[in-house]
Parts: C-alpha cells; sequence; structure tokens
C-alpha cells in the first residue's frame, strides 16, 4: 500500500517539485486514475502491486497521479505518489474527480515518464493527452472498467432506450481510442466489448494475487472469524466482498436471497462500501433477509481471513472486468460462484473450482447455490487454489506488462 513516507502537501501550481527518484532507471512508468479511493478495491490493489514490484526491481521508477483530498506528494523507496485535490464525485462519493490538468502537465514534464497508463476513461484520457502535449510519450489505456455496459446499467434505471445508450458509449469510446498507443484488458469478455465497440488492437494482460496473504491456511481461523464479525458459526455462509453499486447486481442479489436461503438455509455476507449499501441494508433488515453487512475491509489481511472463513464467494457483477475479489477467494480455497456473463464466469470455468447460473435469474441462482453447497467444497478450494497459484502470480503477470512498457517505450 501507498506509504505515507516523507510526504510533503504542496500547490502543485507553484511548488517547486523534488528531483526524480532514481535518476539513472531504466524505465518509468507513470500511472494516472481517478478509481483510487478511501474504500476502493480492484484498481487501487493493482496499482498498490504494481509499486511494490517496482520496490523489488530497482532499475524501474513508478510515478502514480491520483485524486485526493489535497495536494501531496509522497516518496518511497522508488516509488512516488502525486495527490492532486479534486471534488468528489456526487454519484460516487468515495472517489475524487482528476482534473487538474496543469499540475498533471507539470509532474509529467518533471518526471519524464517513459509509458503513462491511464486507468478511468471518461475525462482522465484527455487530461492526460494535454498535460503531454508536445510529447511522445505513448498513452496506454488500460480498462478496468466497462462504460458501455455501466452506462446501460445506469441510464437503464431512467428508461433510456438502451440501443440508444448503446450507440452512444460505443461512439465515444471509439473517439477516445485515438489518444491512445495502446489498450489493455484484464479478460476476454472486456476484449470482446472493446473490438464489438469498434475498438482494435487490445492486449490482453494477467493480473495477479497476493498468494501469500490469501492462503487457505486462513480456513484454520474460520469458527473465530465468523464470532469476531457477527456471521454464525453453525450455517452455511456466501460471501461478497466489494463495491455496494447497481454495476455490480448488489440490488439483485439481495432481492434474490431469500429464495437462495429458503432453499440453502446459508446466511448472506455483504462485506464493502458504495452508494447503495445504506437502503438495501435498511431494507433488508426491516424483512428480516438473512443478511450480515459489514464494512469495507481496508486490511488485507482481516479481508482474507473474512474469504477464508465462507464455504462459498459469489460474484454477482455480469461486467465485471478481472474479479480480483473472486480470484482472492479461490486464493483462500473458497469455491466462487458467479453470474454466467464477464470475468467472473471467465476465471470459475478455467479453474474448475465453482459454478456460474444463469444472468440475473433468481431460481437459477439458488439451484447452482444449492448444488454447490451439496458438493465437495474442499476439492473446489483445492482447484481455485491451484489455479491461483499457478496462473496469476503478481510478479509472472507484471514481468510480462513491464516488457511490454518496454517494447512501447522503444518505439
Amino acid at each position: 500500500m501507498i506509504a505515507a513516507r516523507d510526504a510533503t502537501s504542496v500547490n502543485l501550481g507553484r511548488a517547486v517539485l523534488p528531483p526524480r527518484n532514481r535518476p539513472d532507471a531504466r524505465l518509468t512508468i507513470l500511472d494516472v486514475t481517478k478509481w483510487f479511493g478511501e474504500t476502493s478495491g480492484g484498481v487501487r490493489t493493482y496499482l498498490n502491486e504494481k509499486s511494490a514490484y517496482v520496490r523489488r526491481n530497482t532499475a524501474l521508477r513508478h510515478v502514480l497521479v491520483i485524486p485526493g483530498a489535497t495536494d501531496e506528494i509522497i516518496d518511497d523507496d522508488g516509488v512516488r505518489t502525486y495527490r492532486l485535490r479534486g471534488a468528489r464525485i456526487p454519484t460516487q462519493p468515495q472517489y475524487r474527480f482528476l482534473l487538474a490538468t496543469r499540475s498533471l502537465r507539470r509532474i509529467v514534464v518533471h518526471e519524464r515518464p517513459d509509458v503513462i497508463e491511464v486507468g478511468s476513461q471518461v475525462f482522465v484520457p484527455w487530461v492526460a493527452r494535454l498535460a503531454n502535449h508536445g510529447r511522445r510519450t505513448p498513452l496506454v489505456s488500460f480498462y478496468h472498467g466497462n462504460i458501455e455496459r455501466n452506462a446501460s446499467a445506469s441510464l437503464r434505471l431512467h428508461g433510456a432506450p438502451a440501443d440508444v445508450v448503446q450507440a452512444m458509449a460505443r461512439c465515444y469510446l471509439r473517439v477516445v481510442d485515438g489518444l491512445f498507443s495502446a489498450r489493455l484488458a484484464a479478460s476476454e469478455s472486456m476484449a470482446s466489448d472493446l473490438h464489438a465497440a469498434g475498438v482494435g488492437n487490445v492486449t490482453r494482460v494477467r493480473l495477479g494475487v497476493d498468494s501469500e496473504t490469501f492462503n487457505t491456511s486462513r480456513r484454520q481461523q474460520r469458527e473465530a472469524t465468523r464470532l469476531r464479525h457477527g456471521i454464525p458459526t453453525d450455517a452455511r455462509v456466501v460471501i461478497y466482498c466489494g463495491r455496494m453499486a447497481t454495476e455490480k447486481d448488489i440490488p439483485w442479489l439481495v432481492h434474490a436471497w431469500p429464495a437462495a436461503w429458503a432453499r440453502t438455509g446459508a446466511w448472506l455476507v455483504l462485506v464493502g462500501d458504495g452508494p447503495l449499501k445504506e437502503s438495501l441494508a435498511k431494507e433488508s433488515r426491516a424483512e428480516g433477509r438473512r443478511i450480515v453487512w459489514l464494512p469495507f475491509e481496508p486490511d488485507r489481511g482481516r479481508l482474507a481471513n473474512l474469504l477464508a472463513c465462507a464455504d462459498v464467494a459469489v460474484t454477482p457483477g455480469p461486467i465485471e472486468t478481472f474479479g480480483l475479489s473472486a480470484l482472492e477467494a479461490m486464493a483462500c480455497g473458497t469455491p466462487v460462484l458467479s453470474t454466467d456473463r464477464g470475468a467472473g464466469a471467465e476465471l470459475v470455468r478455467a479453474s474448475g473450482a465453482g459454478a456460474t447460473y444463469r444472468m440475473r435469474d433468481a431460481r437459477a441462482f439458488a439451484e447452482s447455490l444449492s448444488q454447490l453447497l451439496g458438493g465437495d467444497l474442499n476439492r473446489l478450494g483445492d482447484s481455485g487454489r491451484s489455479h491461483a497459484v499457478q496462473h496469476h502470480d503478481w510478479d509472472d503477470a507484471f514481468d510480462h506488462l513491464f516488457s511490454l512498457y518496454e517494447r512501447l517505450a522503444a518505439r
């Protein structure tokens, strides 16, 4: 994680920036994204793990530009983080806007990165393009989110015609694609959606899991973990870890759960934060559903304990672009039940560590969960652990990614 070591509060519009660390570095990567909040998950984990990889490889440098409450510079052993002051996004208050074009321009000129990776696709690509004006530094887009399907899920609630929303989103994707030298996606489903939208030459990359933190030995603490968090110790437990948002299909999961617990007697544990949490939790408690609501867990070890204490992890979102939480559950030996769309389903099929159900079909969900809980959970857990360790090691993933950066920089 980003450490507040040598942190300095500044006004980046006027301050003298610190000297480049590791001036003889072979390769400097600058990551810029707005998806880095106090309670965010996958993108934050990816960037923190990338920073950790750079610290282990002293010929590399990592510059991270993210929004924050104030301007700040943080130096930490070859990794420099710039926080640029930004207002909170009204519909997603855990995130902030990143619109400080002049500050980002100063950072780019000062740090002289070899590659700039853009991790969000709405405003940030244009800010990065302006900051990179007149320079030959390649811009890379990492599609951590699915703009087309996110827009459709959001605007569908307001009665917007699905075909119109899809056409507008695809048009925007083709326009913004012209800013980039390369495009990255962490799942075949994301790459396929981009191809269907007219975005070509998408490179499929792997992401990883910290298999030392997320490991099967934590299952030995299952009873203690459940007692600590108010989770029944004598019942089957299904867990979801992630944002409580529409695009994750959390409203559907909460409303479908009564049929599932009537069929299985299981409890559902929801871990995380998001714009829908308060209203959904209030509704579920009023109706007496067997759901335990837990806050966002920033400590990775405690999060691993929670995933390991469950019998099954569920990933209901059909537009997941990687499914990091599902992979972390697999690394803990916990089988996964996923909707049959998106990256979660890809992980289940590749690993053989769980099952899928027909998207947004409550009866199919209850049936698949019943069959999963009645099967050999230990065997499925072993399959998931083996897949995570063999195919999703962070060092291997970043070895390949930094080789791609080197090729882009050499152009």
